[in-house]
């Protein structure tokens, strides 16, 4: 009888605990399906869980719907605010607008540390190589080499800290950003970023996380978004927030049909929601099919929301999956009335590009062209962080529009030194409206030590994206939450004075004086050859006798000697 009560009074103690101890945490989940113009659908998953409590050393001891590991990592290294992407693929922003998170190809890591820190550089690479481990990324190769602290482009997005009171005073020294351009996204990525999920990938929305489908789109990026934010109006108490997101961008122009659904994006409909979750919403944007009601969805939306944002008008299609879980697997479909027709594209205010000019192995320039189709003048900042490997000279630097030079408003640069930092260059620059500026800086190819190239050295050097950050006065083609909202409903009718917007440039290829690695290997080939074809007969010649053996005739050769004999006589002499 006492081994039944042990069990019965375990149960109740728990039962009783967890009765007494209401949860703070509440998780959501959400899907924005977005057709572009260019005949490109954009979805972005949103997995947002928020925690009603201060980040102290206990904090994540015990943790209910927050990633453990995750929290433990955070804590022990004393991060306020982190940002981690992990991207494949480049996105186009003047075909398909602003994305809600903004990420350069590889992997980008930028993160905020507590103001008591002391030695932030040791804090940054245990934080690396933990989030190395956790991701199963190449994370362990951030280092102060290739890290950099900004001054103007980064600004904490959540609750910090302000040493003194003091509302504009920011620390950049407690700031480290680095990025890895050449690191490959694949499963072993996807994986452990579901495991963070409190239904992991079982229910809800991340069920249709299926690496099959996502690594076959044509952009494709996993983040982890974590800050201390505002639990009322007048912040008296914090919060912690985690959001994990999913950006894909898939191709509907080489299909048959133009027609697309939930089941043909990731390979099965939705069963249910996450059980945890207290909101499980789709959001697709109709915005374009106010007019012509060129497709149509199946099955109807559960209600319509009309957003006015920033002077651009959208209508949203909501669809609860709570809703839908009693009855079976659930799938959307976008069902095209006609063949494949092209949305009126309205480009972006605000993109750029980057290329190298030159030739040679030995000098070239660095040219970004920074594109302004506004009709006002806007001032941007622009970030430039070139490798150690690929010196500068801060007097070749030329910012021109057209004919007219433009003179930055403020700028930093920080030299580069061999092996241990890169080179850092900062402007604030005011672009002319409906206009072109072109940044170029000259710079040089280094020699390497012959251990620091890669591998497949000949293939070349990667070298980051610039970052331009701007505020934007009107939201056209702009997406992103605000930086007061978690959700994607808090973007829904949330127009600012400003839109805050980052831009990532291309990811350059260079290619260093490389030496002939195969040159070596070409020599020792020829080299064995040339001895293992030398030492057999020599060493025979060395090390055996010659013999000179008799051989016994048979009669056959008896006779024909004989006869060779008589009929061949040899001649006399003549004296």
């Amino acid at each position: 009888m006492m081994h039944f009560k042990i069990p019965l009074l375990s149960f109740i103690f728990i039962t009783f605990i967890k009765c007494v101890s209401p949860q703070n945490d509440f998780f959501d989940e959400e899907l924005m399906l977005k057709p572009l113009p260019s005949n490109h659908v954009y979805a972005y998953f949103q997995f947002t869980t928020v925690w009603e409590t201060t980040k102290d050393v206990t904090t994540f001891q015990h943790s209910h719907l927050f990633p453990r590991g995750l929290g433990e990592i955070i804590s022990r290294h004393n991060v306020d605010e982190l940002h981690l992407t992990l991207t494949k693929g480049l996105w186009h922003y003047q075909k398909w607008g602003y994305p809600y998170h903004d990420a350069g190809p590889g992997a980008e890591i930028t993160t905020w540390f507590h103001k008591d820190v002391k030695n932030v550089d040791d804090e940054w690479k245990g934080l690396t190589n933990a989030l190395a481990g956790l991701f199963c990324a190449s994370l362990n190769f951030v280092n102060p080499a290739n890290s950099v602290s900004p001054e103007y482009t980064f600004r904490p997005t959540g609750v910090v800290d302000r040493p003194g009171g003091v509302v504009d005073s920011v620390n950049s020294s407690h700031l480290r950003y680095s990025s890895l351009p050449r690191e490959i996204v694949c499963t072993e990525n996807l994986t452990p970023f579901k495991k963070l999920l409190p239904c992991d990938s079982k229910k809800g929305l991340a069920t249709l996380l299926n690496s099959a489908y996502i690594h076959n789109t044509n952009y494709h990026s996993i983040g982890i978004h974590f800050r201390v934010i505002c639990s009322n109006a007048i912040c008296t108490k914090t919060s912690l927030e985690l959001r994990q997101s999913v950006s894909l961008i898939y191709d509907t122009v080489t299909d048959v049909s133009q027609d697309w659904s939930i089941r043909k994006f990731f390979g099965m409909g939705i069963r249910k929601a996450c059980p945890l979750a207290t909101l499980s919403n789709i959001y697709i944007d109709i915005s374009s099919n106010n007019t012509n009601q060129i497709y149509e969805l199946v099955p109807s939306p559960s209600a319509k929301i009309v957003s006015l944002r920033g002077g651009q008008l959208n209508e949203i299609a909501v669809y609860d999956i709570r809703s839908h879980s009693s009855k079976g697997i659930f799938n959307i479909q976008v069902l095209y009335n006609t063949t494949h027709t092209a949305g009126l594209n309205y480009p972006s205010i605000l993109y750029a590009n980057r290329y190298i000019i030159g030739y040679g192995q030995e000098r070239g320039s660095l040219v970004t062209k920074i594109y302004n189709n506004y009709w006002q003048t806007l001032d941007i900042i622009l970030l430039e962080s070139i490798p150690w490997y690929l010196p500068v000279y801060l007097h070749s630097v030329t910012i021109t529009c057209g004919t007219k030079n433009i003179i930055p408003l403020a700028q930093r640069y920080l030299p580069g030194k061999e092996r241990k930092s890169p080179y850092y260059l900062e402007f604030i620059l005011r672009l002319p409206p409906q206009s072109v500026t072109k940044f170029s800086i000259e710079m040089d190819y280094s020699f390497l030590k012959w251990q620091e190239y890669p591998p497949d050295a000949n293939h070349g050097f990667y070298m980051g994206p610039a970052i331009i950050t701007a505020l934007l006065p009107i939201a056209r083609n702009y997406t992103a939450l605000p930086l007061d909202g978690s959700t994607i409903t808090s973007s829904f009718n949330a127009s600012r004075e400003g839109y805050l917007v980052q831009l990532r440039t291309e990811s350059l290829l260079i290619s260093l004086p490389t030496p002939d690695f195969s040159m070596p290997y070409n020599v020792i080939c020829l080299a064995c050859t040339a001895v293992a074809l030398a030492f057999g007969p020599l060493h025979n010649i060395s090390t055996k006798r010659l013999v000179l053996k008799r051989v016994e005739m048979d009669w056959k050769e008896k006779l024909l000697s004989f006869l060779m004999k008589k009929i061949v006589k040899p001649k006399k002499k003549e004296e």
